[in-house]
């Protein structure tokens, strides 16, 4: 097999091995939502990176916003990592660092490198200038040393509202790179926090408390997504004024966007807040855990992220590439069971009535050592309604009147006639059956082979079928608000029939419904009705060049 060729940020950390023979990586989330697909991405290269390289990864949570961080969202981020397979060296929280970042925050102040400033932000907006014109200095920015220091001191023990003041770095107004024009370094917030709790109202900016964490902890290479390379320069002079003797490299990648998919976790909440999904955990989700609930195997998602590859320029990949892996996943591993989704009631004339016959079946056809299963072959059966057609379109090689079909496993059946309901839809097929075509045992061939189960032991059972929750474009579709994109024919639940020992099936486990799809067991299948969601179709879409 032909190596695959090394990636840039491989490229770099190879680079930098021959001078530090250590690696240290971090993964630091922010736990105010779930982790969607693209979090995963962004953490498989954390995390991978360490593990190829022999070094080690970090979690961090980046809790220095406390507005709508939560400890909910902090033991489902855990649980996500550790589902795709990865494991920390350390557990970390941004908010243990809350003290250094402070005690460095001094002293940028006494280096005359930071200044208390009374700008509002709406007033730090228009001095900040624009992308072609440079910024004015705030009438604040020349206050002694020790006035900042009195100030900030008073900040901190709770004297000024949130708002009021902010502690700002003194770097360059007129810098072409607006993130450099003296940044905010902390902001007042009399907010609890669900690590500190009223210990402190003032709190410190991702910009600031990111590299100094970094620094704290030997991270040896800082990797990120592309919306922060604007960012290194002050990721770096924050390194540097600190004067840390070991700094970081940040090395930023393209984020992974998925077309029809929203991705920003500020939509996302909405959708959940606002009631249009049931939850995070809504299959029609892009989070981990709603792609764990659907049925979608970590090691899928993984595939995915590696095919993908990684890249310096954003870009937009189409979800049939990820059903795709979990298909190929699925083909795989998921063992093979009837299901009718929708049901039509088929009577075999001749067999005898009250009479029943055992049938084998593979578990599946790749695998013999996965074994056989036995069902019920009786004189009333269910099977799919589209796979009968009263009146038959050309080429129908499935059920019709006059026309012969195998019953998986069993014999060839012929369509004698058909009873039709009121609302003139098909309510019963009639069929007599070959005794001399049982499976194995006969050489006469028929195009169509459709799957079936016995009316007396098929178990209820519902089945939710997803399609893309945008409908069209994506979050960000100009002139539109997202929501009116959502896709009305998103979800659809029906009712249906399987076989009896998919009741014993526990939830998570997944199946291919014979002729039908990849399907997994939901968790509200404790409510009664056992409850499958369709993973992905057996059709794919996603051509490989």
């Amino acid at each position: 097999m032909e190596e695959r060729a090394k990636n840039f940020i491989e490229e770099f950390i190879e680079e930098d091995l021959k001078k530090n023979p250590t690696i240290k990586t971090r993964f630091p989330p922010e736990p105010n939502g779930y982790l969607h697909i693209g979090h995963a991405k962004a953490l498989a290269i954390d995390f991978g990176m360490a593990r190829q390289y022999g070094g080690s990864c970090n979690l961090r949570f980046d809790d220095t916003n406390p507005t709508k961080e939560d400890t909910e969202y902090v033991e489902a981020i855990l649980e996500d990592i550790r589902w795709l397979g990865f494991e920390w060296d350390k557990l970390l929280f941004g908010s243990s660092y809350f003290d250094q970042c402070f005690e460095l925050a001094v002293k940028l102040i006494k280096k005359g490198a930071a200044y208390v400033d009374d700008l509002s932000k709406e007033e730090m907006r228009l001095y900040r200038g624009t992308l072609t014109e440079p910024g004015k200095n705030s009438p604040y920015r020349n206050r002694s040393v020790e006035e900042n220091l009195e100030l900030f001191y008073r900040m901190k023990d709770g004297e000024f509202p949130d708002g009021a003041k902010t502690l700002r770095a003194k770097i360059d107004m007129a810098s072409p790179n607006i993130n450099m024009r003296d940044p905010a370094m902390y902001r007042i917030l009399h907010i609890p926090h669900h690590q500190t709790g009223d210990r402190w109202c003032i709190y410190p900016m991702y910009d600031f408390a990111h590299p100094i964490q970094d620094a704290i902890e030997g991270v040896t290479h800082s990797l990120c997504s592309l919306e922060y390379e604007a960012h290194r320069p002050l990721y770096d002079w924050v390194v540097e004024q600190c004067e840390f003797e070991k700094r970081p490299r940040q090395i930023e990648f393209a984020r992974l966007n998925l077309s029809n998919t929203i991705m920003s976790k500020r939509y996302l909440r909405r959708l959940v807040e606002e009631g249009y999904v049931s939850g995070w955990d809504d299959p029609r989700m892009p989070t981990l855990c709603a792609m764990r609930r659907r049925g979608y195997p970590a090691a899928a998602i993984l595939d995915f992220l590696n095919r993908i590859g990684v890249a310096k320029a954003d870009s937009v990949v189409d979800p049939a590439m990820l059903e795709h892996c979990v298909r190929e996943q699925l083909n795989e591993s998921a063992p093979r069971r009837m299901a009718i989704i929708e049901p039509l009631k088929l009577v075999i004339e001749n067999w005898p009535e009250g009479e029943s016959e055992w049938i084998e079946i593979e578990n599946h056809p790749a695998k013999p050592e996965a074994g056989t299963r036995r069902l019920r072959f009786t004189r009333e059966l269910y099977i799919e309604r589209s796979d009968f057609m009263a009146e038959p379109v050309k080429k129908y090689f499935r059920l019709k009147p006059d026309g012969e079909v195998r019953l998986k496993g069993a014999y060839i059946v012929k369509c004698t006639r058909f009873d039709v309901d009121d609302n003139g839809e098909v309510s019963c097929v009639y069929c007599s059956y070959d005794p001399d075509t049982r499976s194995g045992q006969c050489e006469r061939k028929v195009k169509g082979t459709l799957h079936w189960l016995s009316k007396e032991d098929a178990e209820e059972a519902e089945f939710r079928h997803y399609e893309p929750l945008l409908s069209d474009g994506d979050e960000e579709t100009e002139g539109k608000d997202f929501i009116e994109l959502i896709n009305p024919a998103s979800f659809k639940a029906l009712r249906g029939f399987i076989e009896p020992s998919l009741q014993e099936a526990d939830t998570g486990d997944s199946f291919q419904f014979i002729r039908m799809g990849y399907y997994c067991k939901d968790k509200d299948s404790d409510k009664g009705v056992p409850v499958f969601n369709r993973v992905v179709g057996l059709k794919d879409s996603f051509k490989i060049s």
